[in-house]
This record gives structure tokens, C-alpha cells and sequence, in this order.
């Protein structure tokens, strides 16, 4: 649900579709910051024989702000080609793949990845090899070997990895997306009164499928402008983020299979920053548009971000239950909380000892003050918990950020410009229900910090 099928034309493109971005100063390494992109969502692991990849005509990008413009400063640009071993077979692997150049493994991608920094490119790495699909413990017996070999350190200092890696993000879709329905207060439903007497179990969606991952581990000097000093309050220190798949304007398709020709200049189809964003922000009707523009047009949007949907669908859904939220829809005020959380970042004086301010323009980016050292106890609600280094600061991939977005909402961050204002209880206290303890496969303490991904004969959806 952060931005998994969030759009009408991309829901129908999954190979380009932005699903997860992730971005925070690395525990492992806390000179550098790690950035997460995760593409080609809800992915059956037993999805073969064609499993899952990356696609070829398909430019992926992580985009840094330094600035405060809305516009890439720096950019790590990522472009796959496959190979075929075996063109008379039609499977995966004919054997146990144990190293990334096993000729039992048929289907082969790699990557070229380049920086783009000043207007001038740089390629850092050329046909770096991605690991295979876990398929299952024949095929990929020894994986965590495999995402190792798959894992580089290059000459210019950047850790990159690029491959399968298992869903991180947990969200109760079903519950979600059935007229707003949260299953923990499911019997205060306006239409499940009837239907459903006490609370309900959440139900992790996205659990046991994976995603296809992006990662880099960049030294904090090379994203940040240059200052004389970096600390909290500098904003030197801070660096917007966002991901973006592109395609070429025009597709040929030939006679024959595989003779189609893409030209043209490449035209943005899916953009990240922020979790939920484009999801739950944008109107349906402008959710294509949003995915085309970069954040520096994010401006068009803001009437959204100020008078969210979602907001006045929550006293309504659950009648009593927001009765200080409903009177300040009723006020029409802007949620300039909304806005600082989402489209400039907080400025200085509204929590202790926190901004992540860009300025006044107003982009869709994650914004991460990478002068806030990485928490040793971190708290999922992020800066809401008191973890200054958990999202919005950026965002970890265990932040609770589907219950952090939803507090938000519903009027827990008001206080911070307008102290007269009293959430109601039940704004701190509404949540989906689930947790990082509800994704199955752990997360890694180092890089690249999302799980193993499922494998499909042991995952229990392809036995069922």
C-alpha cells in the first residue's frame, strides 16, 4: 500500500511500479546513508517459470535534493540487460544455482549504474550481476551466499546491491480498502456495528511476497552540499529523496516476438517519496499526472495535503469516535501540520532538538536530517515515539509508517502549530494493528537490511 499499485495507469505496468522507499543513516556504516528502492510489487514467490526481474527497458533512478529545490542534486541511475544461457530450454535453472555465474542458471540480468551529479555523469559500475529469484532449496540452496556475491563496494565508496529481497512493508490491505475498516476498532464502524461485535486480528497483505530492491549505501559527503559544519540545524544537513521509473516515449512491437524498438527521450511513469502519499493523498483522477511531474510541481497538489480526504472520512466512518477532527474540518483550517510533514519538512522550534525544513517549496520528498545519528533503541512511531531518527525523519524499514501517517491524520500533529487544539483519544491510539514482528522473513542489521526473500516451495500460499 506505500505506493503498491497506487495508480491506474502503473498498477497495469508492475515492472516500473515504484512500491517502497526507504531512506536513513546507516547503522552498519553511520558515515553513510542507505537508500532503498523497492520495484515490481506483490510478487508470488513460486511465480515461475518467468519469475521475477527487473525490466530491461526501464530506467530506475534515486534522486537526492540538497538543496531545497524539489530537483535532483544527485542521482544513482540503474539500467538492466538479461541474458539467456540456454535459448532450447524454457526453464529458470536446470540445476542448483550456488554462484552467480552457474551455468545451471538460464536467466541472467545485470546492471549498469551510473551518478549523475552537477549534470555530469559518471558510470560507477558496468554489468554488475544480480542474484536469481529465490526459487527454492534445490535451485537456491545457499541464498544468503548468493545476495553476498551480488553485494559490491566500489572504488568511489558506494555499497550497492540490486535483486529480489522479501517485502518488508506491512499493511492490512483487505481491512484497509473495504470502506476504511481497521480491524482493531472494526465493531466502531459506522457500517460494521451490526456485522462485527468485537475487535478483529490484522492481517499482514503484503507478508510473504517480495519485491524487487535498488540499494545504495552512500558516504554522507557525497549527497550533502558543502558546508562548513553539518548538525541538526543546519539546513546543509538535510537531503530530500525520492524514486522514479522512466520508459521511452514511443514502443515499436515487430512481427516477430521480441523485435519491438523503444526510442524517444524517457518519460517519468512512477515517482516515490513519502509512504502513502500518492496512495491516499491524490485524488484518483490525478494520481497518473502526480506519478509524471517531479516534486518541484508539487505545489498542484497542496489543497490535498491541507484538506486531506482521508480526514473527513475518519468522523464519518466512525461516528463519535473524531469529534475534535470533525470540528476542525468543519473549521476548514489548512493542516499546515500536513504540510510541514509532508511537503517542506518540520521547521526548527516545534519538537526539541528536530527540523528536517528544506524551505518554502513544497515537494513530495523523504526528508532526512542526516546530522540525527541512528537511534540504538529505535521506536517504530519514529518522531511521534520520540525517536528523532525514525520517519518522517527520513524512514527505517521497520517504521510503523501506515500508523504514523494515520495519527497524523487524525489530528495527533496538530498541536505542533496549533496549541489550542485538543486531539482526540482515539487519534493516538488508531492503528491497523500491525508491526515489523509481523513480517516473517527478519530484517538484516546491516545492508542491505530488507529480509530474504520467501522462496516459492516453502512458502505456504504455494502449497495451499
Amino acid at each position: 500500500m506505500s505506493s503498491h499499485r497506487e495508480a491506474p495507469e502503473i498498477a497495469k505496468d508492475p515492472v516500473a511500479d515504484s512500491a517502497d522507499l526507504y531512506a536513513f543513516v546507516s547503522p552498519d556504516r553511520p558515515d553513510s546513508v542507505t537508500l532503498i528502492a523497492n520495484y515490481v510489487p506483490l510478487q508470488l514467490p513460486s511465480g515461475g517459470p518467468n519469475f521475477f526481474e527487473f525490466g530491461d527497458d526501464v530506467r530506475y533512478e534515486i534522486h537526492i535534493d540538497n538543496d531545497g529545490d524539489g530537483r535532483p542534486d544527485v542521482t544513482y541511475r540503474f539500467e538492466f540487460t538479461t541474458e539467456i544461457t540456454n535459448p532450447n530450454s524454457f526453464l529458470y535453472n536446470t540445476g542448483p544455482i550456488e554462484s552467480l555465474d552457474s551455468r545451471n542458471w538460464n536467466r541472467r540480468q545485470f546492471y549498469s549504474l551510473t551518478r549523475v551529479a552537477d549534470g555530469r555523469e559518471h558510470r560507477l559500475a558496468h554489468k554488475l550481476p544480480c542474484p536469481p529469484c529465490n526459487v527454492g532449496p534445490l535451485s537456491t540452496p545457499n541464498y544468503a551466499e548468493l545476495v553476498r556475491q551480488a553485494t559490491f563496494t566500489l572504488s568511489t565508496g558506494e555499497r550497492v546491491f540490486a535483486g529480489q529481497r522479501a517485502d518488508g512493508f506491512f499493511v492490512d490491505l483487505g481491512a484497509v480498502f473495504d470502506l476504511g475498516t481497521l480491524r482493531p476498532f472494526q465493531q466502531l464502524h459506522v457500517a460494521g456495528k451490526k456485522l462485527f461485535k468485537a475487535e478483529g486480528e490484522p492481517v499482514n497483505a503484503t507478508d510473504r511476497m517480495n519485491v524487487h530492491s535498488i540499494a545504495v549505501q552512500v558516504p554522507l559527503d557525497m549527497v550533502r552540499r558543502r558546508a562548513n559544519r553539518y548538525a541538526v540545524g543546519d539546513q546543509a544537513s538535510v537531503i530530500g529523496v525520492w524514486t522514479a521509473a522512466s520508459r521511452r516515449q514511443v514502443r515499436v512491437l515487430g512481427g516477430d516476438p521480441g523485435a519491438e524498438v523503444s526510442t524517444g527521450p524517457f518519460t517519468q511513469v512512477s515517482r516515490l517519496g513519502n509512504p502513502l502519499f500518492n496512495e491516499v493523498v491524490v485524488p484518483m483522477s490525478k494520481k497518473d499526472l502526480w506519478n509524471s511531474l517531479p516534486p518541484s510541481e508539487d505545489k498542484r497538489f497542496a489543497r490535498f495535503v491541507e484538506q486531506p480526504e482521508l480526514a473527513a472520512l475518519l468522523p464519518a466512518l466512525y461516528p463519535g469516535v473524531f469529534a475534535n477532527l470533525e470540528r476542525l474540518n468543519k473549521s476548514k483550517k489548512a493542516r499546515a501540520d500536513l504540510v510541514a510533514l509532508l511537503l517542506t519538512g518540520v521547521p526548527a522550534g516545534l519538537i526539541d532538538g528536530f527540523t528536517n525544513a528544506t524551505g518554502d517549496v513544497q515537494a513530495d520528498m523523504l526528508r532526512l536530517n542526516t546530522a540525527i545519528p541512528p537511534s540504538r533503541r529505535p521506536d517504530r512511531f519514529g518522531v511521534l515515539g520520540g525517536d528523532l531518527a525514525g520517519f518522517p525523519n527520513g524512514r527505517r524499514v521497520g517504521d510503523d509508517v501506515v500508523t504514523i501517517a494515520l495519527r497524523a491524520i487524525a489530528g495527533l500533529t496538530v498541536p505542533l502549530v496549533d496549541k489550542a487544539f485538543r486531539p482526540d483519544a482515539a487519534a493516538a491510539a488508531v492503528t491497523p494493528g500491525l508491526s515489523a514482528a509481523d513480517v516473517t522473513a527478519p530484517f538484516l542489521a546491516g545492508f542491505p537490511f530488507l529480509g530474504t526473500p520467501y522462496d516459492g516451495f516453502g512458502n505456504p500460499s504455494a502449497a495451499a
